[in-house]
């Protein structure tokens, strides 16, 4: 087996190697390594499954100065504590008694060349396919400019189909022309896998679809565009990942989307069933136009191109599951969390979203930009694209984009067990820590207080924590163990084994709330899984004296944990 050829970075999950800083990290977090035994494990990292004699380690790491076997030992042995790696069972460094070592983690997969289509002469860049979970999502990259950046259309897309627009393609262009510009087609709709009806994707399954492929084109961090509906999971995703997010830009979008007593500017339920009545009659011809581009909504042309986009982006069903589903959406309690460089842009006269719909979200974000420009149209590149791109670039290549230490975005969950004293010395307590341990793992949540008795976790999305405190109420049930469960997001102070902050306060009230068996809900976590399939039951308000007064708790229906266990 040949070396890895030289990278920035190794990642041996959870484990990563940052080569060019010399540092070891575990969840963003950096452990504590001396350098010459970071030496002796990028050496062993960089050649997996390679026996690696005591002699030549020495002679690598410590070129010509004379040492023992015993200094390599101390290097290895303190690896092992940085990794948590047992002698007797090693899942990373093997020792071959007498002999030396070899790396036995999975080495995870570097991100694959990607051509990028020059923009000179452009006609349809190259379509490429990043994994996500079981679903293939498909992407183009165009330009070479110094920063990452990701563009994400609202409602539907096909990337193909963007460039038969001339001012669409040239919108883009000028993206490329300051950027490494990335775009993509959500699951369900273009180029990306078909997926049935009720797996359309949620705000959170979106997230994931932008990691994969962030993660195959080798982007760490990336500014994120998000146009429309686009813009609600940007905003969810500049919050739950600012240490990939350098910044985020928002056009025409919103943080709810049917209007109630606290949100004036949206549209009314019995509106947004007449727009899914349209959907069902109509689609195949130029649906919705004359609210997204007045401006060209009589040119032949136009609506000739528009209709044939939206019926290659998706099918009827899937539009109008998709347009259900945004409607649910409420991303106004996560505007607050975000602490990375932000700008709105919107117009004064947008016929799709009220231009107050805008001047909310930048309130609602610390620091936040805004930009109110003239026109009608809420299409970005109809009408004056100029205007919007000029904001754009000179925001995008001017934001400080270094990798911010505030608080992250987290769903917590706060869980308490009991034992009947009939099986506390039996294997039940054990059995059921096992699961614990196990749907943490498949989840991708992180235990900061994992007892016989409690658990306090952290999720970076909220139907993953959901389906995971299900999951253990499910498993709690079937061994006779009294489980309670709370969960709520917001902004915590993370790090490998702790969690702190309001959030966790706020689960750890939930739970309280909560009788045997039930997984209980803060309606901030209920709006944010719209789309998720998981269906809950009203619990009142949390009783409490504090500002928080009338927060709405939700428990997670029993058929859903019935569910889990089919």
């Amino acid at each position: 087996m040949f070396p890895i050829s030289p990278t920035e970075r190794i990642a041996f999950p959870p484990f990563e190697l940052d080569l060019s800083a010399g540092r070891l990290m575990r969840d963003s977090s950096t452990l504590d390594l001396s350098p010459k035994a970071h030496s002796v494990l990028r050496y062993l990292v960089e050649r997996p499954g390679q026996l690696i004699s005591k002699d030549e380690l020495i002679q690598s790491v410590w070129q010509g100065v004379h040492v023992g076997d015993d200094v390599l030992k101390v290097a290895v042995a303190a690896i092992r504590k940085a990794l948590g790696d047992p002698y007797k069972e090693p899942l990373y460094i093997e020792t071959a008694h007498r002999r030396g070592y070899r790396f036995i983690g999975k080495i995870e997969p570097q991100a694959e060349p990607v051509s990028v289509t020059p923009i000179a002469n452009l006609e349809i860049p190259k379509t490429h396919y990043a994994k996500s979970g079981d679903v293939n999502i498909a992407f183009q990259v165009l330009g070479d400019g110094p920063i990452d950046l990701v563009f994400v259309m609202g409602w539907v897309s096909h990337l193909e189909y963007f460039w038969s627009e001339p001012s669409f393609a040239k919108f883009l262009r000028r993206l490329a022309s300051f950027s490494r510009l990335i775009l993509f087609d959500k699951r369900g709709t273009g180029l990306s896998d078909r997926v049935s009806l009720d797996a359309l994707p949620t705000l959170e399954q979106r997230m994931d679809d932008v990691r994969a492929v962030m993660d195959k084109v080798g982007s760490k961090r990336a500014a994120i565009c998000g146009v429309s509906e686009g813009g609600a999971m940007s905003a969810l995703f500049a919050a739950t990942y600012p240490e990939r997010t350098a910044a985020l830009a928002m056009i025409g979008t919103y943080s709810k989307r049917i209007r109630d007593h606290s949100y004036p500017w949206g549209p009314t339920a019995a509106e947004r069933n007449e727009f899914l009545d349209e959907i069902r009659e109509n689609w195949g011809g130029p649906v919705g136009l004359e609210h997204r581009a007045p401006s060209v909504a009589s040119d032949p042309h136009f609506r000739e191109w528009w209709a044939a986009y939206l019926r290659t982006a998706a099918s009827p069903a899937a539009a109008v599951a998709l347009t259900r589903m945004n409607s649910l959406a409420d991303i106004r309690s996560v505007l607050p969390a975000i602490r990375v460089p932000s700008l709105v842009i919107h117009r004064t006269g947008d016929q799709c979203l009220n231009v107050e719909e805008g001047r909310y979200i930048a309130s609602r974000i610390p620091g936040a930009k805004f930009v109110e420009l003239p026109g009608m149209d809420h299409l970005p590149f109809v009408g004056d694209q100029d205007a919007i791109l000029d904001e754009l670039e000179s925001f995008l290549t001017g934001a400080d984009r270094g990798v911010s230490s505030e608080p992250v975005l987290a769903t917590v969950l706060s869980a308490s067990f009991e034992v009947p004293q009939r099986n506390r010395l039996s294997s039940v307590a054990q059995r059921f820590q096992d699961h614990v341990v196990r749907e943490l793992e498949w989840s991708r949540g992180h235990g900061c207080g994992v007892g016989r008795n409690h658990l306090l976790a952290y999720f970076d999305g909220p139907a993953r924590a959901i389906r995971c405190a299900s999951t253990l109420a499910y498993h709690a049930a079937r061994l006779g163990v009294q489980m309670t469960a709370g969960l709520h997001i917001g902004e915590c102070e993370v790090s490998r084994d702790n969690v702190r902050g309001a959030a966790v306060d706020m689960a750890r009230r939930i739970e309280k709330q909560a009788v045997p068996g039930e997984v209980l809900v803060s309606a901030t976590v209920r709006d944010l899984v719209a789309g998720s399939g998981i269906h809950f039951l009203q619990r009142g308000t949390l009783a409490s004296e504090t500002a928080l007064d009338g927060l709405s708790l939700l428990a997670v229906e029993n058929t859903f944990v019935e569910q889990i266990g089919a």
